[in-house]
């Protein structure tokens, strides 16, 4: 093993140390746990000596995600900054100041930039922490009501609770009369945004008055004595003392918790801890929760209590002796979807407990009056904070680059003092011996010449160390802090719709946005706008389109037809049903003042006469000949014919296999629906809007209208299978009520190779008729799912209902057993339809795509749509273009090829010459002539999808794009050898589409492209599902949509809109990422400017490491002489405009493929310091090497010659700073000219100073100085020649060798109102390297097409040609209003910030967002008319 590698693995594990683990230790999760309630604790938790064992003790309540407390702030901090070596090296080089012998100045001196650099930096944490400890406080002094009272006590141990030396101020929690909630997003969800507190931090204020914190629900009154006793005693509104007899309710804050409280939430508040609910205020005991800060979604979901427990509906109920009772539950676990637990009231009676009737801490009650529950997992043990983890720390690339700068320049440190000293230890040993004349007591008798050598080279240490620039890292940060700021102030990602702006919520990621080479998006949510319109269906083999979508007027509120078919079907209001309200409460509305409603009474969803539009439903569904089909299957002359049975199948599951909500709007009466997905809405939503009307669920009964009967229809739940991503499909088993036909039905709805596998034999007309159905709708881009039935015979049920209860209270393997039971009654099904709902994109996110893929960058989208939707969603985004070919690797079942295979066969066929075939190991798992044990065989299976069957398909013009199925990914991403083909198969494509992926896909499949490539990675989302393959990237993106907060809270970087995402990338990216470059590379520079005047002096002081400026010049050359243009430059630089940039996103290249900061560019300016250096020492030298300077005769002194060095060699990096620049502003004109001017300042003011006031070394200085003509004379020649081979390769590189960038700016300078959305439409940065006349003409277009790998099989594409359709619907279905681009745009303009078009923020100068532009001229109204070679500009159709 060389040493080398020694050395990279030694500095590896030091920069890959968690100083973490020194100050905390994780808790690991403890084992199955039992919670008791009114019953004492087991003997066998406690040891010999009668304490409770460890496993057996809860955590406390108490969640700190600070890192910092008053007592380790100070060695944890130290210990993190000193990760860095650069920070290390200057600790051991002021060390070794304070030894006599290499002190220079005073220690204290020498030490305070290292203190300053580390004082800047802890207080930057220290503030960052304390907003943590602040968002601690909000969650853990949050309030809620715990059972109190002498009776009642909780035997269940508890963990001490975590001091963290804060004092927190615990608030009375009172709201005020009169206080209004703000529209849209809360102000907790903003301050969420801009601190990064945690979602369950944000306190609710309860509807709760009583500020002594006490609450009866006996009804009985508390007396007067006894009510004075508990506002004023011990028992107030922080204490857990029992100062009232009475069983009642206190606040208490959330920390002071316990596993086993009873709780009581009321309506709107947070919930604590993960709470089993006992009882809520409903007489159904369901109580409706919002998840979205646990799940990204917002629609409402509803929980059931435990039936055992529900007489606990008061705190004297709960503290009853008598109600005991044990909780058995799983140890902590992170799945979010999955709790085993039962309840055990005797020994032998065990009732299941699910995640049904679990209260999340991080959820929201909602539309529930109260809701009383027991505690079962506290602080960290909740699945949310299980979940949370830390954000991984990511550092940038750049900062990953500039260490092997730094190791290179400690590397010729160390040489350089190798050097001084065996230099040094030679000539004294040489010289010794000859008596040469050293300096007064310098030598003495008994001096050994190589410890002199030694000493001499750890002094040059010292003398040399400002090659290594300390003042680089703090510059560095705080120029990215800033342009963390310009991102949050651009008024050009700002959202007015939910008033937010762009947040960096990583300060340390700027330079990484404009490296970007793949970018992965979630598709729901992030390109869609996650609300979805019903468009068409499919019944009985016959589709039904839809009526094109009417005018917006006729679309608000009113929906005419619905009403008429409400009313009638609400005529007999004598139907037989059960008394109760529905279970679904509804919505708090305000108060109103429509006539019609009493505002006292609960609305009965079953008396409603109009149907409500649903949250996240666009439009209502109208179909003018599904309309008639019905009207004729359902009046008087109607037959019983087998598609009238099919449409009341049809709408009657789509009305009742669902889990909505039903309300009534207090203010308008009206019926709505509240679902937990905005596709499930739309679909209960077109049943009602066709006749077929969910009246709601009362317990187990769900009340249904239609137009097939006249009263509303009672049907009896008998059991509900959920929906999950293994399954795919939702089922209801569900028998009418009230009737004769007292058969047990099976309602499906799922994906339709699901639901196809399992229909019955026969049918095979319809079959085919509805797959050509949903092969047109998943062409079209819409979102589908196929509907089922199944009459079940009673004694087969009841036989799988006992199956299924044993299954539902196990214990072991719940979910497992579910799953295989629920699958044995969902067979044989008879097919009903198919439905398409469109889930419409968000506005620009077309252009966005087109841009992005113009600047390079390739982009993955992944989507749990099927793959035909995938690929029509690809078509609308752009993503795919109507010229590129398609490959599908697709897994499946034996009768298909092997993904192996696929992937091999698609590299054969398209990518021949890749050099892929070529690679070893290739064709080693492949079965041949040569290898006929392979494990997959060369063969092409015929699958029966013979919709994507066709021909020609790698013949097209356009580029290649593949797509990817969650089943195929599963074997891809298996082994080794499937991720390297999978890979290389993929980077040869234009774009990737991963459909019906998981969330652990997709951090997959970043993570496959990150660390097999190497390159720089992008994930874009927006819910919970997308919060670890945000993670997986070097740069995450969070959308701060309608899904929630958690992937935001989980990203670098928080955008309101997906079609911010360019300008974040192309503007913002590109500037940082040059900026930085520039500045790091520049610091080098400069500092190495410096060192290289002192190194050339050791050839005359006889290698002795001895200064030759004064020793202040050199103290402050990073502080104060040559500081602020480097950082003006990493401030305002800007190389293009940010319209320039937008309009041609080509120019994104230079810097995704890292060229402003590479070490090309590092040795560059290193050498060109070099020089600079040496043309400052040799020509200053020799200049005053000749007779003296002076008029009195006297020998000049050396600091008369050196400190002009120093102020030349200061101008010249100022100067050679402002030539790198390349927009020069008045922020650059002031920094190049204080650093000039305060240099020469402080030279005339330290030579003046007498003695008398203190000793300088070079006192009187400037009268020698400024009078000398060899001063005035070696500076203004010196300069120039200094600068002349940057300026020399400037222009030569311009006139001959000019780059985009410099062809750009050249054109924009020429003509500051130029249009470059027509050079971009016209060819781009090729038209701007070739006359117009060479334009190609625009090509002819074809129609893509796809080959499928699992079948061999090639097919045309069709219905992708939108071009035919301008004003067509799929277009306008497809594409939002702002991704109808125009051959012909509008020229680009500058645009005038106005003040009142945002928040009060403070807006920029427009001198550093762009050049004002010049007063008209004829050479500019020339330059409109001719491009830059004197030709009229070319026709916009002569592009393409």
């Amino acid at each position: 093993m060389s040493p080398f590698h020694s050395i990279t693995v030694w500095y590896n594990k030091f920069a890959d140390f968690n100083v973490e683990s020194l100050f905390t230790r994780k808790r690991l999760a403890g084992p199955p746990r039992s919670v008791f309630v009114h019953q004492s604790l087991p003997a066998d938790y406690y040891d010999q000596k009668q304490r409770i064992l460890k496993d057996h003790v809860f955590c406390t309540n108490q969640v700190i995600t600070s890192k910092y407390t008053v007592i380790t702030f100070l060695p944890r901090n130290l210990l993190e900054q000193f990760r860095r070596i650069a920070n290390v090296f200057f600790l051991a080089i002021a060390i070794l100041q304070f030894f006599s012998i290499f002190s220079t100045v005073s220690p204290g001196l020498v030490i305070l930039p290292l203190l300053v650099v580390l004082a800047i930096t802890a207080v930057k944490d220290g503030y960052e922490d304390i907003k943590r400890h602040q968002s601690d406080r909000a969650v853990n002094y949050s309030v809620t009501r715990v059972l109190a009272g002498e009776e009642w006590v909780n035997p269940n141990p508890m963990e001490p609770k975590s001091k963290t030396f804060v004092k927190g101020f615990k608030p009375r929690f009172r709201r005020k009369k009169g206080a209004k909630k703000t529209k849209g997003q809360s102000a907790g969800e903003v301050e969420m945004l801009e601190a990064g507190a945690p979602p369950e931090g944000i306190p609710t204020d309860p509807n709760y008055e009583d500020v002594s914190g006490i609450e009866y629900d006996d009804g009985e009154v508390v007396e007067g004595t006894e009510a004075h006793h508990i506002l004023l005693g011990e028992g107030g509104l922080l204490h857990r003392h029992h100062s009232s007899t009475r069983p009642h309710w206190r606040l208490t804050t959330w920390e002071d918790m316990k596993v086993g409280d009873f709780v009581k939430i009321m309506n709107n508040e947070s919930i604590p801890a993960d709470v089993l609910i006992c009882a809520t205020s409903e007489e159904e005991n369901v109580a409706f929760i919002e998840t979205k800060n646990l799940d990204g979604e917002t629609n409402l979901k509803s929980r059931s209590a435990v039936p055992q427990l529900t007489h606990l509906r008061t705190a004297r109920a709960c503290s009853d002796l008598d109600n005991t009772f044990r909780i058995d539950g799983d140890r902590p676990d992170t799945n979010l979807y999955k709790l085993n637990a039962a309840l055990v009231l005797d020994q032998e009676d065990k009732y299941p407990i699910d995640m049904q009737q679990v209260l999340l801490r991080g959820t929201v009650l909602r539309n529930t009056d109260w809701v009383i529950g027991v505690v079962m997992y506290t602080g960290e043990d909740t699945k949310i904070v299980m979940n949370s983890g830390d954000t991984p720390s990511k550092r940038s690339k750049v900062e990953r680059q500039m260490n092997p700068q730094v190791f290179i320049n400690l590397i010729i440190l160390a040489a350089m003092a190798i050097v001084c000293g065996i230099v040094d230890a030679v000539l004294e040993q040489r010289y010794f011996s000859q008596n040469a004349p050293w300096e007064f007591r310098a030598t003495q008798d008994d001096d050994n010449p190589h410890i002199n050598g030694l000493i001499t080279a750890i002094y040059a240490l010292i003398t040399f160390q400002n090659i290594v620039p300390i003042s680089l890292y703090i510059s560095i940060e705080g120029v990215r802090t800033v342009q963390a700021l310009f991102i949050y102030f651009d008024r050009e990602m700002f959202y007015a719709k939910t008033d937010q702006p762009t947040l960096a919520r990583s300060w340390n990621l700027s330079d990484d946005l404009g490296q970007i080479e793949y970018i992965f998006s979630d598709k729901t949510g992030t390109l869609t706008q996650n609300a979805m319109v019903f468009r068409e269906c499919s019944i009985g083999g016959k589709a039904y389109r839809g009526d094109p979508p009417p005018d917006e007027d006729e679309e608000i509120t009113k929906i005419e037809e619905v009403d008429i078919s409400v009313e009638h079907l609400t005529k007999d209001k004598d139907s037989p049903g059960p008394d109760s309200a529905s279970s679904s409460r509804p919505s708090s509305g305000g108060e109103g003042s429509h006539p019609s409603v009493d505002k006292l009474a609960v609305p009965d969803p079953k008396e409603a006469t109009t149907v409500k539009l649903s949250n996240g439903v666009l439009q209502h569904f109208r179909d003018s000949e599904l309309k008639a089909d019905i009207d004729d299957a359902s009046g008087e002359n109607a037959s019983n014919s087998a598609h009238a049975r099919n449409l009341n199948g049809f709408w009657q599951t789509l009305a009742l296999c669902h889990t909505v909500l039903t309300s009534v709007d207090r203010e308008t009466g009206e019926l709505e629906y509240k679902a937990q997905s905005p596709d499930e809405a739309a679909l209960v939503q077109a049943a009602a809007d066709v006749g077929f009307i969910f009246r709601g669920r009362d317990r187990d009964v769900l009340s249904l209208s239609t137009p097939f009967s006249d009263s509303i229809e009672q049907f009896e739940l008998l059991n509900v299978l959920e929906f999950n991503s293994t399954r795919k499909r939702m089922s209801v088993v569900i028998r009418k009520l009230g009737d004769d036909d007292k058969r047990i039905f099976l309602l499906t709805k799922g994906a339709d190779n699901v639901i196809f596998e399992r229909l019955i034999r026969g049918g095979d007309e319809m079959k085919k008729a509805t797959e050509d159905h949903l092969a047109e709708f998943a062409s079209d881009g819409l979102r589908t799912l196929t509907l089922a039935f199944r009459v079940v015979p009673d004694e087969e049920y009841h036989e799988w209902a006992k199956r299924y209860a044993e299954a539902s209270v196990s214990l072991d393997n719940r979910e497992e057993q579910i799953f295989a039971i629920s699958a044995e009654l969902e067979h044989d099904l008879r097919l009903l339809g198919a439905t398409a709902i469109e889930d419409r994109l968000q506005d620009g996110v077309p252009e966005t795509i087109a841009d992005l893929k113009i600047a390079g960058i390739k982009i993955w989208v992944a989507t749990g749509d099927k793959l035909e939707t995938a690929i029509a969603i690809g078509h609308s985004t752009n993503l795919i273009g109507r010229e590129d070919n398609i490959i599908i690797i697709r897994g499946g079942d034996d009768n298909s090829r092997p993904v192996y295979s696929q992937l091999l066969g698609a590299v054969e066929e398209f990518f021949p010459e890749s050099g892929i075939l070529k690679e070893a190991g290739i064709h080693e798992n492949m079965q041949t002539v040569s290898n006929p044990h392979g494990q997959y065989p060369l063969q092409r299976v015929n699958t029966g999808v013979t919709d994507i069957v066709g021909r020609d398909n790698g013949n097209r013009p356009g580029g290649t794009v593949l797509v990817v199925d969650g089943a195929a990914l599963g074997y891809a991403l298996a082994d080794e050898q499937h991720k390297h083909l999978l890979l290389k198969l993929a980077t040869q494509c234009e774009a990737v589409i991963c459909c019906r992926v998981s969330p652990l896909q997709k951090a997959l499949i970043v993570k496959l492209v990150k660390d097999g490539l190497g390159s720089m990675t992008l994930a874009i989302g927006d819910g919970a599902n997308d919060v670890s393959m945000i993670q997986a990237a070097h740069v995450g993106v969070g959308i701060s949509g309608a899904e929630g907060l958690q992937a935001v809270n989980s990203s670098d970087y928080a955008i309101a809109q997906f079609r911010f995402l360019k300008r974040l990338l192309l503007v913002h990216g590109h500037w940082s990422y040059s900026r930085n470059g520039n500045m790091i590379v520049n610091f080098f520079y400069k500092n190495i400017v410096c060192i290289g005047v002192l190194w050339w002096f050791q050839i005359y002081c006889a290698w002795s490491s001895q200064y030759v400026f004064e020793y202040t010049y050199l103290l402050f050359w990073n502080s104060f002489w040559t500081i602020a243009p480097v950082v003006v430059m990493g401030l305002f630089d800007r190389n293009v405009d940010d319209h320039v940039l937008m309009a041609l996103p080509e120019l994104y290249r230079h810097s995704r493929q890292g060229e402003y900061f590479t070490m090309r560019l590092f040795v560059i300016y290193m050498t060109e310091g070099l020089y600079q250096a040496t043309v400052i020492f040799f020509f200053l030298l020799y200049t005053y090497f000749t007779n003296t300077t002076r008029t009195d005769g006297y020998n000049t002194y050396i600091y008369e010659g050196s400190t002009t060095m120093a102020i030349a060699a200061a101008m010249v990096a100022t100067l050679f700073v402002g030539i790198n620049i390349s927009t020069w502003t008045s922020w650059v004109f002031w920094a190049l000219g204080i650093e000039i001017a305060f240099i020469w300042v402080y030279t005339a003011v330290y030579s003046a100073i007498t003695p008398s006031w203190f000793t300088t070394p070079i006192y009187g200085n400037n009268h020698y100085l400024f009078l000398s003509a060899y001063f005035w004379l070696g500076i203004l020649f010196v300069i120039p020649l200094a600068l002349m081979p940057r300026v020399a390769a400037k222009v030569y590189k311009f006139i001959f060798f000019p780059s985009d960038i410099d062809r750009v700016r050249y054109l924009h300078k020429l003509d500051p109102n130029r249009d470059f959305t027509r050079d971009q439409q016209n060819g781009g940065l090729k038209n701007l390297q070739r006359s117009p006349s060479s334009i190609r003409r625009q090509r002819t277009s074809f129609v893509g097409s796809r080959t499928d790998m699992s079948t061999g099989m090639r097919s045309v594409s069709h219905g992708f040609d939108f071009a035919q359709e301008d004003s067509g619907p799929a277009l306008r279905r497809l594409q939002s209003n702002l991704s109808e681009r125009n051959i012909e745009r509008q020229p680009t303009k500058r645009r005038r910030m106005h003040a009142s078009s945002l928040v009060p923020h403070f807006s920029l100068p427009r001198s550093i967002r762009r050049k004002k532009p010049p007063m008209s001229s004829p050479l500019r109204d020339e330059l409109v008319n001719h491009d830059d070679e004197g030709h009229p500009p070319a026709s916009p159709n002569s592009s393409q």
